[in-house]
């Protein structure tokens, strides 16, 4: 069973973006979509974490898309309940909300 995936206003303008985000950086997140679509959360990516400290009942995680200077990173927050994830970040690690 596949997983919904959605992404706030923001991080679409910045995938859509093309000053901002380099297209190697935006085949990634979208193929990042892709994966968490099909497989869930828990995604065999460079770097993949849960982030900790989140609170209770939050489960927020990340990973790298793309290594190097700057190193670009996505965050997203899992809700299992509705089988949701809403990607809330996708950027560079210097200005990652954790």
């Amino acid at each position: 069973m596949s997983w919904h995936v959605q992404m706030t206003f923001k991080t679409e303008k910045t995938i859509v973006d093309a000053r901002k985000t380099p297209i190697d950086v935006k085949a990634a997140a979208i193929i990042l979509m892709n994966d968490l679509r099909m497989f869930g959360p828990a995604v065999d990516w460079p770097n993949y974490g849960k982030l900790k400290n989140q609170g209770i009942g939050i489960d927020r995680r990340h990973c790298h898309l793309q290594k190097g200077r700057p190193t670009w990173v996505a965050c997203w927050e899992v809700h299992s309940k509705y089988r949701l994830i809403e990607v809330y970040y996708v950027g560079t690690h210097e200005k990652a909300p954790y």
